[in-house]
């Protein structure tokens, strides 16, 4: 299984219900230290992209991230409100919140089951991962602003789409540029302030770009692609550190988000979760990812696989955590859904690859 799992149940042993009895409920700080996680794991997702193997797919995962973002949202959001008779609203949040794939998990379970993806079908996911987080937590975002601000329209959305996205990725290039200059270009007598420089230089990419109402997530994750496509000054041991951090990051957010549920409130819902899984993986996710592909290159067998490899990771849960804070009808229905959906991922889908 997926080591989610295992860092989940961790938060969830020690929690208000388990055995360690930590009384925890604090969404905002949930939510904290998934943004500050997410930060260090889309920089380090971005370092190991590699431009010359991901460029002859970039507008496929694209479609992905994009095209294939919306069938899923709004097939689930259509199968939550007939079969529960959920509001539009409050049904197409759900779907928005679940679509996240986690890069992390899917690559950890085809490590573990000694699968080695050749051709277009590992870069595609890498990029998909790299650019739906950021998708979907404009998606969730926006959609709560619809919820909370019913004089929105949809020229606002659109306009606000650009922006996010069109900051985020010119200030994610220029910053990564700059980066790169310079480490290469000042010496310092240490190799980990090089380390320590980066680190700093991340987070202030994301500060930077969401002061300025850009999409911080995609600016860190475009920011890292660009250093890793130069030659820069100890290279290795950055990538290194920040692969490091990144597991340590999606450990620390794993704990804080098993801590955050109380599982006797999963029970309620393993009837709804159950169904919604299925039909995510069975028919929201093949139908996106053939329908975005139908251009492409791909064939039956290659995009069967990528329909498969959809693993939820810990940012749909995270994302669950925005409905909570805006105090959104049936967030913590929702809530509680999410993270059923996203064990049940874990397990139906991550288990299967080691079979």
């Amino acid at each position: 299984m997926p080591v989610l799992l295992i860092f989940i149940g961790t938060g969830m042993l020690a929690g208000s219900e388990g055995l360690g009895g930590l009384s925890f409920d604090n969404a905002s700080v949930a939510q904290n230290v998934g943004i500050i996680s997410l930060i260090f794991i889309l920089f380090s997702g971005g370092l190991d992209t590699n431009w010359s193997k991901t460029k002859p797919v970039l507008w496929s995962s694209l479609s992905l991230s994009t095209l294939g973002v919306l069938i899923t949202t709004c097939s689930v959001g259509a199968f939550v409100h007939f079969l529960f008779n959920l509001q539009w609203a409050q049904a197409f949040l759900l779907g928005v919140v679940v679509l996240s794939t986690d890069a992390a998990a899917v690559f950890s379970i085809l490590s573990l089951s000694n699968c080695n993806l050749k051709g277009k079908v590992k870069p595609s996911l890498e990029v998909e991962s790299g650019t739906n987080d950021p998708m979907a937590i404009f998606l969730t975002i926006s959609l709560i602003s619809f919820i909370t601000n019913s004089s929105t329209s949809y020229i606002e959305f659109f306009e606000l789409f650009i922006l996010q996205m069109g900051l985020g990725f010119l200030i994610g290039f220029s910053a990564g540029r700059l980066m790169v200059a310079i480490i290469n270009n000042i010496r310092f007598p240490i190799e980990g302030v090089y380390i320590v420089f980066v680190l700093a230089f991340s987070v202030l990419i994301y500060s930077f770009t969401a002061k300025a109402e850009g999409s911080g997530f995609l600016a860190v994750y475009v920011a890292g692609v660009v250093v890793n496509n130069y030659e820069v000054v100890h290279k290795r041991a950055i990538y290194r550190f920040f692969d490091g951090l990144a597991w340590l990051s999606q450990t620390g957010m794993f704990i804080t988000l098993g801590l955050l549920v109380f599982p006797s409130k999963l029970v309620p819902v393993m009837f709804t979760g159950i169904l919604v899984s299925v039909f995510l993986i069975v028919l929201a996710r093949p139908l996106s990812v053939f329908i975005s592909l139908a251009m492409s290159e791909f064939n039956f067998r290659e995009k069967l696989l990528i329909s498969w490899v959809g693993l939820r990771g810990a940012v749909p849960v995270i994302l669950a955590t925005f409905p909570l804070l805006a105090g959104i009808k049936e967030a913590g229905w929702i809530f509680n859904l999410v993270f059923f959906i996203v064990l049940s991922s874990a397990i139906v889908q991550g288990g299967a690859y080691l079979l």
